[in-house]
């Protein structure tokens, strides 16, 4: 026999094998037997899929174990206090989850803070897109951003304006990741132009690869790079002084072995051989100082890329990338003086800076343009000429994205 209650009318019925009227009151139940269910809505009354092996009801609902449970005053249990584990999992779950998306809105931030100055696309007599993705990374000696004390602190000098400090062509693609230091007194061909503050049209001309950028910025600049070398740019990214030392700070230094003293009294690097945690400063000094070096500015790019692939190497670590205390700072510093491409968003630079940290890894290589004369005598000074074979050989191998048969430099 089924007893079944009616809890949507407040009258029992009575129905099974055989006939009769229910009882008019309750009654106690017989020891052993469960207590019948109370009219009203129970616990288990919330949802109409709860199931339990008894205590149905004739809408289908459930009781646990028969009946409905209750408070002493008539109303719902409250819920049993999690368990221990369950409360150390809830904990670990919120301090795993804070971080994360702290981090995911940080980079949404400074994704809307880029500078995206450079629209390479309005550009005119553009090389044509090869295979892999190639960009242009340029270090400017702006000083934007820069107290009178520190420049004086960093010995940037007063110049307005700014101009090149260095120029690094990175290739990525199916044989790991290539980078090629672009000397910032290459003679090259500039492309015609017009003076953006003139309005005067000039043909093309000889020059250093510096007056490109000086005279036309870096759209000019993109421009001169692609009719010398053939390669598409597909993104741009320039870095200023300031913006430099304070992304070195943000990252707690960045770890350098030198194989010899380094004192330049020009740039104010004083270092001792050995290795060493570069802050800001230092770095910014090494990165600058030629006078000692034997070839001059084309060591001068050995040392910039020895730096760059290190500092890649600190700032996309996961202890940086994925710690708020030091992604926020990092990205914060950065983006004061970082100027890019339309087309370039925060993605873009983390896998740029994750290329560059796979060449120390062994997953690329670091190479100088092949060089015929480093001390060509032009008409606008000294200037390093290229060796138009090799330098063309690089080039195409990287515009297929070919294995580089050029030995990398030591």
């Amino acid at each position: 026999m089924n007893d079944r209650t009616d809890h949507g009318t407040g009258h029992g019925s009575w129905s099974g094998r055989g006939s009769g009227a229910p009882p008019s009151t309750r009654t106690a139940p017989l020891p052993g037997m469960p207590s019948p269910a109370t009219p009203g809505r129970t616990r288990d009354d919330r949802t109409h899929d709860d199931r339990t092996p008894e205590g149905h009801t004739h809408d289908g609902r459930t009781h646990v174990g028969g009946r409905p449970r209750r408070s002493a005053t008539g109303g719902r249990s409250p819920k049993p206090r999690p368990s221990r584990r369950r409360r150390l999992v809830r904990l670990a779950v919120l301090l795993f989850a804070a971080p994360v998306v702290f981090s995911a809105g940080t980079y949404v931030w400074a994704d809307t803070e880029l500078a995206q100055e450079v629209d390479l696309g309005a550009l005119p007599d553009r090389a044509p897109d090869g295979k892999g993705t190639n960009y242009l990374i340029v270090g400017s000696d702006s000083r934007a951003g820069l107290s009178e004390r520190a420049r004086k602190d960093l010995r940037t000098g007063s110049a307005e304006g700014r101009r090149t400090d260095s120029m690094i062509l990175l290739h990525t693609g199916a044989h790991g990741t290539t980078m090629v230091s672009l000397p910032r007194d290459s003679w090259v061909t500039v492309p015609p132009y017009v003076r953006p503050e003139t309005g005067r049209s000039y043909d093309a001309e000889p020059d250093k690869l510096n007056a490109a950028f000086s005279l036309g910025g870096p759209d000019l600049l993109v421009r001169a790079v692609e009719s010398n070398t053939g390669l598409h740019v597909d993104h741009y990214a320039e870095i200023g002084f300031a913006g430099f030392v304070s992304v070195v700070d943000a990252v707690g230094g960045v770890d350098m072995c030198l194989d010899r003293d380094v004192k330049d009294p020009n740039s104010g690097a004083d270092l001792r051989k050995g290795c060493q945690t570069l802050d800001g400063s230092e770095a910014l000094a090494f990165v600058r100082q030629r006078k000692q070096e034997a070839q001059g500015d084309l060591g001068r790019t050995r040392n910039q890329q020895k730096f760059l692939t290190a500092l890649a190497r600190q700032a996309a670590t996961p202890g940086t990338l994925l710690n708020p205390a030091r992604s926020f700072p990092t990205l914060s510093a950065g983006l004061d003086t970082l100027v890019v491409d339309k087309d370039t968003g925060l993605r873009d630079l983390v896998t740029l800076f994750r290329a560059m940290r796979g060449v120390t890894a062994g997953g690329g290589r670091q190479l100088n343009v092949p060089v015929s004369d480093p001390a060509f005598a032009t008409s606008k000074g000294s200037a390093v000429k290229w060796d138009e074979r090799r330098a063309r050989t690089l080039f195409t191998e990287l515009r297929d994205d070919r294995p580089v048969t050029l030995p990398q430099e030591r």
